[in-house]
């Protein structure tokens, strides 16, 4: 299908771009890397009567450290994040998921920033994002402001960035020396995870240090399992302890339904891959 008639406008500066939002009350869509608004626009489910494009805004691409923190622009494709040495040093699990994203057409094009803003549940890096307690840097007609990770998402593709608000940095503390491993499930290659789970976990010893876990796919916005990091704090580092530990992995997640699977599938297969992420973290 063809998209419905809109206005174009290609701002040289983040502040232009506010301005434009602004304006066009919210009637307006960003445009990052387009890989997930274009086809909603052809589908005609959404009809915005202004795009405000950012390709080639100064300043909203790249990675860098600053102190023990990486910082990462919103507009930097999954192609640059999967490759950076800088990423795959300091947030190896970001690195891991953003090579795992679509195609690698979508990869080259797709943005950090315009898949967190677009709050898909079946996206693998809002939850990867979730997990690594990330911070959002976004900026409005007042200035910057900052949301946490788990406070970004709060409804299905609903965020709590305001139409006039953009997303410009995404702030991540670095988990260098912690043992990650993004696993998902899905029926064909490029195709959306039924579910995802993201997890990062430090080790001393024999034992289980911290843990980190959050589920895709498992209700309308990331689901950190916050029961299952506290059940595999201090848990041997075996296999084991780690089956035990995640069993109730679902317990308070929201799945449901769909023609891609039940919510009872769903949650056996969050059990499942829990179970299998972070024992492949381990190497057990």
């Amino acid at each position: 299908m063809i998209p419905v008639a809109f206005d174009y406008v290609r701002p040289s500066t983040v502040e232009d771009a506010v301005a434009a939002l602004s304006s066009a009350a919210d009637e307006a869509k960003i445009l990052a890397g387009g890989q997930s608004l274009l086809p909603v626009l052809r589908l005609r489910l959404a009809a915005p009567a202004l795009l405000v494009d950012l390709g080639g805004l100064p300043g909203l691409t790249g990675v860098r450290l600053d102190g023990d923190a990486l910082v990462i622009g919103a507009m930097t494709t999954h192609a640059e994040v999967a490759s950076s040495p800088l990423v795959r040093q300091h947030a190896p699990l970001l690195a891991g998921a953003a090579g795992t994203v679509g195609d690698r057409q979508v990869r080259h094009r797709g943005t950090l920033g315009g898949s967190l803003a677009h709050a898909d549940p079946a996206a693998d890096l809002p939850a990867v994002a979730a997990a690594l307690d990330a911070v959002y840097a976004v900026q409005g007609p007042g200035g910057r402001r900052e949301i946490a990770a788990g406070d970004f998402s709060v409804d299905l593709f609903t965020t709590a960035l305001s139409p006039d608000e953009v997303l410009v940095e995404v702030r991540l503390p670095s988990t260098g020396g912690w043992a990650t491993h993004y696993e998902k499930f899905h029926r064909m290659a490029q195709a959306w995870a039924i579910v995802g789970v993201a997890v990062a976990v430090s080790r001393s010893g024999g034992t289980i240090g911290e843990a980190r876990v959050a589920l895709t796919n498992m209700g309308p916005v990331p689901h950190r399992a916050r029961a299952v990091e506290s059940a595999l704090a201090g848990a041997p580092a075996t296999a084991e302890a780690v089956a035990e530990a995640c069993a109730g992995v679902a317990a308070d997640t929201s799945a449901v339904d769909d023609l891609s699977a039940s919510a009872d599938y769903r949650r056996e297969l969050a059990r499942v891959l829990t179970t299998r992420a972070v024992c492949r973290a381990l190497g057990v």
